[in-house]
Parts: C-alpha cells; structure tokens; sequence
C-alpha cells in the first residue's frame, strides 16, 4: 500500500496531536452533559476509536453509514442511508463525528433529517476539512486539520475500501485512481 502513496500528508503524530486537542476541548464544553457520538462510517471510526479515548466524560456512540460516493473519487450528490442508528437522540446532544468534510452533501443532509428527530444540539467533529470543493453551507465546529485539494487515503479513509489501515493520510498517486 504505501508505494501508492504519493507523500504522507499528516503522520501519526500529527493525528494524535490533533486528537489529544480535539478531545480536550469537547471535554471542555460537554462537561457535565452525555453527548452521543454519531459516527459516520466507514471512514470516521478509527478517528472516533483514537478521539474518544482522549475525553474523560461520559458519552455514547452510534453509527450511521452514509454513501455518496459509491466508490468514485466524488461525491455523487445522492444521500443513501445503509445504517441509521440503534438508539433515538431526541433531546439528546448529538456530535457527528466523520473523517471529512469535502462537499458537505451528505452532512446537509444528515443534519436536516436530525433536525426531524428532535435533538437538543447538534455539533460536528471532523479530522479533515476540504473547504475548496464545499457545495453546501456546512462548517464542522471542530476541526482536526486543514486538507488540501488532493485525494486522500488512510486513517479510516479509502479509495475502493482500501488503505483505510495506514496509520497515517496520505496523498494516493493519480494514476492509482485513473
């Protein structure tokens, strides 16, 4: 896998950074509250996994699976539900935890539809955030790191279910995906 990688983007270290600083300050503002984590999957859990071991609060998980992309490099527009979730959030503060924020199509939609459920608040964590390509008015509240306008694997995140197992983001080379 990594002789596909182009160049490593952020490091482990770099993510467990970014994680230990994420993880304070959600500890810091749901202090006192029971969130429940809503983890877009299949790319977001292993940030959610290394993300909440670094909050000393109580809090839930759920996960959702959620496809846009369809195995293409892009965003097809067309926001399918292949999981929802096991418990209701009505009254409850919800986190949406995803990998990415690229177009912002599938979380537009996701937040409207919890709008619909009646949760108390909503929030969204993201390690990436891709704002060149935004196409819906969608700001994650936390930010892990800044992403570039490249095609980007590892950490949870693939191209065709794969190099989701790098220990860190890389930058896949071009001619892998073309």
């Amino acid at each position: 896998m990594n002789q596909d990688i182009q160049r490593v983007l952020y490091t482990a270290e770099d993510l467990a950074a970014a994680n230990q600083r994420l993880g304070r300050q959600l500890a810091q503002d749901y202090a006192g509250k029971q969130p429940i984590f809503v983890c877009i999957l299949k790319g977001a859990v292993v940030f959610l996994t290394d993300l909440m071991r670094q909050i000393p609060t109580e809090l839930s998980v759920d996960f959702m699976d959620v496809s846009s992309y369809n195995g293409q490099t892009s965003s097809s527009g067309a926001v399918k539900i292949l999981k929802d979730l096991d418990v209701s959030v009505a009254g409850r503060d919800v986190i949406f935890v995803e990998d990415i924020v690229d177009t912002g199509i599938t979380l537009q939609a996701l937040m409207e539809l919890f709008k619909t459920r009646k949760v108390k608040s909503m929030k969204l964590v993201a390690m990436l955030d891709k704002k060149m390509h935004r196409q819906r008015e969608v700001q994650p509240d936390y930010v892990g790191l800044e992403c570039p306008d490249e095609f980007i694997v590892g950490y949870g995140m693939d191209y065709q279910d794969k190099y989701r197992n790098l220990p860190y983001i890389g930058i896949l080379k071009p001619d892998v995906y073309k």
